[in-house]
């Protein structure tokens, strides 16, 4: 893991900026090359060869191209041996095999990698950029074009380095506040992109942007395997990405929670982990009801003894996540409403001291079902069109947005207008029936623009990679072929939801028995009630600012919500959340 940085023209003091900025991300090393018309820089976190001959910005043995790479590409032994015979290399890096695998295949050296990654690679010649984002999307990758100056990075911050207008993208701030991420290519700056996940973008010496999708998933109605032998698929392909990702020259930990997902993935891992492996959970302090938010880190600590680990726990409380409050916002680029990001900033930090890199278990309930909303999408498909029957699930309620938003400012179709311009503008979703088709959206939206994002920022913010097994390009691939009937377990009992039932059966050999008699729980924080207690002065103070920002908030509108939540009558965490992270950005990068 690293951070990238880079701009089409020569100004080596500008790159040395956008490196300092992004510093965090790669805190072993930092380098520059500017040429004429090109700068790259590269901040390196040290995972693979950590010799200097795995130094970025990095040449091909030829210098013909040059490459500066955020991410790990799991399968580069294959294809180093597969190249080898045509391409001389100079190291042991995956960095290297990008350079190689594009010599041979050009654009298409994309679709050969397998892992999370984000590059820029330079091709002198031709003059040519060429950019890429993996397929799942797992790492960043922004950039701003404005016809003539051509800038990107791994963070929005580095762009920020550049002479560019800071200003609020409304379309952006209006999809965060109604379904409570901004999706790619949006970002909450108006004029900054994203790259979308699973595409490459070509900058030519006359100066044009190609956008183009290099890789999508082909979904089938009806299955081509038998349950058992797809269940065996699944554990197959599941247990070589664990241990394609436990590849590395540093020490390798887990983020252990209770749930099944990421007990599996340390089940997994210990087959091929000499030596007990590192588990890290996080609980908390100073809650009103301790054993029901820490039952999560106490499951994970039964299971830690299962699988003999080398546990760790860290426990926090409502202050150690205020003070850091300002930080978080600064490391996360663009607000975020989920309060779990400043629990995962302090467990990264803990983790970092006996970690460079960690596994996690994102991902199965978007492939395989895990979420009730999926057994409803199957039930009541005949209702409403297509775009509002997603907005139903997914998006805020409008009288509530109404309440706590300028009316300047919100626009109710917003959000509808999104899904349908996206989602349902082809015939794609034809292709799928309707309950997999809600994941389908899920995976390529909230999972990438929300959570993966929120992830990489806060463990990237102490430079701890952070990897994803289950969103392995090939799971992806899989999950996409199987009946939603197999998934929600319809054939046993159409009446009642059973997530990832055919999930479960594949990953069941790595289940400890006292995970299976557990409920399914989402992971979440006290924060909720500590708006009642310990935070409830100081996100006021951030309300009462946030209101009398009235070109985008209701001043009155804040206030009852606030005195709605407090009260216990409704359940107002998100938005209020949303809002505080919202003001604290705004501060920051707009204001100031």
């Amino acid at each position: 893991m690293c951070g990238i940085n880079g701009f089409n023209s020569s100004d080596p003091d500008l790159i040395q900026r956008m490196n300092k900025t992004t510093a965090h991300r790669g805190p072993d090393a930092t380098d520059a090359w500017v040429g004429d018309g090109i700068s790259l820089g590269h901040n390196r976190l040290a995972i693979i060869d950590l010799s200097p001959r795995g130094s970025q910005p990095m040449w091909d043995a030829d210098h013909e191209l040059v490459v500066v790479f955020n991410g790990e590409i799991y399968n580069y032994q294959t294809l180093r041996d597969e190249l080898r015979q045509d391409y001389q290399f100079i190291s042991d890096s995956d960095t290297e095999v990008i350079l190689n695998a594009y010599k041979k295949y050009g654009h298409d050296c994309v679709k050969k990698l397998n892992g999370i990654f984000s590059f820029a690679l330079y091709d002198t010649r031709n003059g040519e950029l060429f950019l890429a984002r993996d397929h799942a999307g797992v790492k960043p990758l922004y950039y701003y074009y404005d016809g003539k100056r051509f800038i990107f990075s791994s963070e929005i911050k580095g762009i920020l380095e550049h002479d560019v207008p800071r200003a609020v993208d409304q379309t952006a701030c209006n999809l965060f506040f109604q379904i409570l991420y901004v999706p790619e290519p949006l970002t909450m700056f108006q004029g900054i992109k994203k790259l979308p996940a699973s595409h490459y973008a070509i900058l030519d010496r006359q100066g044009t942007v190609t956008i183009e999708r290099y890789w999508q998933t082909m979904p089938q109605r009806e299955p081509n395997d038998s349950y058992a032998h797809t269940v065996q698929k699944i554990r197959e392909t599941f247990r070589d990405s664990v241990q394609q990702q436990l590849i590395s020259d540093r020490p390798v930990g887990i983020f252990l929670s209770g749930g099944l997902d990421s007990t599996a993935v340390l089940g997994a891992a210990v087959e091929f982990h000499s030596g007990p492996i590192k588990t890290f959970s996080v609980g908390f302090k100073d809650s009103v009801d301790t054993k029901k938010f820490n039952a999560d880190v106490d499951l994970a600590r039964k299971t830690a003894a299962y699988y003999k680990t080398d546990h760790h726990e860290i426990y926090i409380g409502p202050e150690d996540i205020w003070q850091e409050i300002e930080t978080i916002a600064w490391h996360l680029d663009e607000p975020n409403f989920n309060a779990t990001a400043g629990a995962i900033y302090l467990l990264s930090k803990y983790a970092k001291e006996s970690v460079a890199v960690v596994l996690g278990g994102d991902g199965a309930d978007e492939l395989f079902g895990g979420y009730p909303r999926y057994y409803y999408h199957h039930l009541f498909r005949i209702f409403g069109s297509d775009e509002k029957r997603i907005a139903r699930f997914l998006a805020q309620k409008p009288d509530h947005l109404k309440q706590i938003l300028s009316s300047s400012v919100y626009t109710a179709s917003t959000a509808l207008d999104y899904f349908r311009e996206r989602y349902f503008s082809t015939n794609n979703h034809r292709h799928y029936d309707c309950a997999n088709y809600a994941m389908h959206i899920d995976r390529e939206g909230w999972l990438v623009d929300e959570s993966l994002t929120r992830t990489d920022k806060m463990t990237m913010a102490h430079g701890l990679e952070a990897r994803v097994p289950i969103l392995d390009y090939r799971l992806i691939e899989l999950s996409e072929t199987i009946p939603v009937e197999w998934k929600l377990s319809l054939w046993q009992n159409p009446k009642t939801f059973q997530g990832k039932k055919i999930w479960k059966d594949a990953i069941a050999p790595y289940i400890p028995p006292h995970i299976w008699s557990e409920q399914k729980r989402g992971w979440f924080t006290p924060t909720a009630k500590w708006l009642r207690s310990a935070l409830k002065e100081p996100v006021h103070e951030v309300l009462i600012q946030a209101g009398k920002n009235s070109a985008y908030f209701n001043e009155v509108g804040i206030e009852q919500m606030w005195v709605d939540h407090l009260s216990g009558k409704v359940y107002n965490l998100n938005s209020i959340w949303a809002i505080v992270m919202w003001q604290l950005w705004y501060n920051r990068f707009i204001a100031k």
